[in-house]
């Protein structure tokens, strides 16, 4: 069984997303990175980026798949965990913490679900 912390919001895609103000951090959840296995690579967008809500803006490669990053919400990205794709196995140890991936300035609320809904869909 997953961790699904109830202070977060997620993303039918499996990002989790914590809102600070204006600023959206976006990692994938645990259900996500254990269904990916061992991560053994992530590419981020680059600080400065606009994005839209929906679209790619990374990946996430293990060595079972590849993995799409999806943007929950639209905006520019103000950091990118650098700290992840030199480790990429820090999505997997630590997915809500460390294993973050962007910080996104947003411009609209996410469409997101809250923890209960999440846990309904992944089956929990």
């Amino acid at each position: 069984m997953s961790a699904v912390p109830d202070t977060l919001l997620y993303t039918k895609d499996h990002e989790w997303i914590a809102i600070d103000g204006d600023i959206a951090t976006v990692g994938i959840t645990e259900h996500a990175a254990e269904a990916l296995g061992d991560v053994v690579f992530v590419a981020l967008p680059n600080v400065g980026d606009s994005i839209s809500q929906g679209a790619i803006v990374g990946e996430v490669e293990s060595t079972k798949s590849v993995g799409e990053i999806f943007a929950p919400v639209a905006g520019e990205v103000i950091e990118a965990n650098n700290d992840v794709v030199s480790a990429p196995d820090t999505v997997n140890a630590d997915p809500y913490g460390a294993g973050w991936l962007i910080k996104v300035r947003f411009t609209q609320q996410p469409d997101a679900l809250d923890a209960a809904a999440y846990k309904a869909l992944i089956g929990e």
